[in-house]
């Protein structure tokens, strides 16, 4: 028997006719920790929790949970609870009425059942909601009843599936603030599915990236965004995506390279080396994206203060911070 809360993917493959979603994938989760997984749509992140949740079955590979092969344990018998993106409530049903039904089917005692439902609708703070239906109640607080009821059943394991997607930024930024409180009091391993990067680098102990059903890198948010192990994961994680020059041009290297730069490690500086005309301005409030193009032809995206003072039409000049750049192998994409 393993660890409570621990997660061991080895060899995990799923597809569905001619499309790969999952392709050998091996991922072990620690007990008691936040993994995000980020990638594009049809990566294969939301299979690899329906095959963790039981929800589908894989042509081959293994999970196990808490050191026990549930591969093929019906959904019912594995110690996990999913969170859905829609939350799938019974419209039919009171908050409270929501949060009693899997305890019943559990054949909770009813008095019991009720104490538990109350406690978990005040952790979550639905104690004022409770006669109130889906319909009646805000995106933010039926996601609040959905994590309550997976909150009820007391699992090893939480999966969320994008479960903030369909909130507003206002909501989603303030929801996240709480479901990482919310974990650091249960202590409870979760795995959280993400397309939004910033949620993928907030809450996440670590993120897997995942592109066409394989992990392309795992590890602490803060050290991918640093040290994309390859092209994809530099392109995809940021916004604006990092600058990729082939060759690396103006930016220094040689051929067989590929040499890449984030918006934010372009300064601009009137005795910078690259010279760059500003096709656009995104003037964001607390920071502004230039949208430059240099003179050999190269687009270069740049992060710079509010205010910076810079119209579009204008000529500039940049600095790459020389202990920021990124060199890739052209033929495979590879970090070097």
């Amino acid at each position: 028997m393993g660890e409570r809360g621990t997660i061991r993917i080895e060899s995990l493959t799923r597809t569905y006719g001619r499309v790969v979603a999952l392709d050998g994938v091996d991922l072990e989760v620690r007990a008691g920790e936040l993994m995000t997984l980020v990638g594009p749509s049809g990566s294969g992140k939301s299979t690899m929790l329906r095959l963790i949740a039981g929800l589908d079955r894989p042509e081959s590979g293994r999970i196990l949970v808490d050191g026990q092969d549930v591969s093929r344990v019906p959904p019912h018998r594995r110690s996990v609870a999913m969170v859905f993106q829609d939350y799938a409530l019974y419209p039919h049903l009171t908050v409270l009425g929501n949060l009693l039904f899997g305890l019943r089917v559990r054949r909770v005692r009813r008095d019991e059942a009720e104490r538990r439902a109350r406690s978990a609708a005040e952790r979550l703070g639905l104690a004022d909601l409770l006669d109130r239906y889906p319909d009646q109640v805000s995106g933010g607080q039926r996601q609040r009843v959905a994590l309550a009821r997976a909150l009820l059943r007391e699992p090893a394991v939480y999966l969320l599936d994008e479960p903030l997607a369909s909130l507003d930024a206002p909501l989603r930024f303030a929801t996240r603030a709480d479901l990482l409180t919310l974990h650091r009091d249960l202590g409870s391993t979760t795995v959280h599915v993400t397309h939004d990067q910033a949620e993928a680098m907030t809450l996440g102990d670590r993120v897997a990236v995942l592109d066409r059903g394989r992990i392309r890198q795992l590890g602490p948010p803060q050290q991918v965004y640093d040290e994309p192990a390859d092209t994809f994961v530099a392109g995809f994680l940021g916004s604006p995506p990092m600058n990729l020059v082939p060759g690396g041009g103006l930016l220094g290297g040689s051929p067989g390279l590929i040499v890449g730069v984030r918006p934010e490690d372009l300064i601009l500086d009137a005795d910078g080396a690259i010279e760059v005309s500003v096709d656009a301005v995104e003037a964001l409030g607390s920071e502004s994206i230039l949208l430059t193009r240099a003179t050999d032809g190269t687009r270069l995206t740049v992060r710079a203060a509010a205010r910076c003072g810079v119209r579009p039409g204008d000529a500039a000049r940049l600095r790459p911070d020389p202990a920021r750049l990124h060199h890739f192998d052209a033929e495979t994409g590879r970090r070097r």
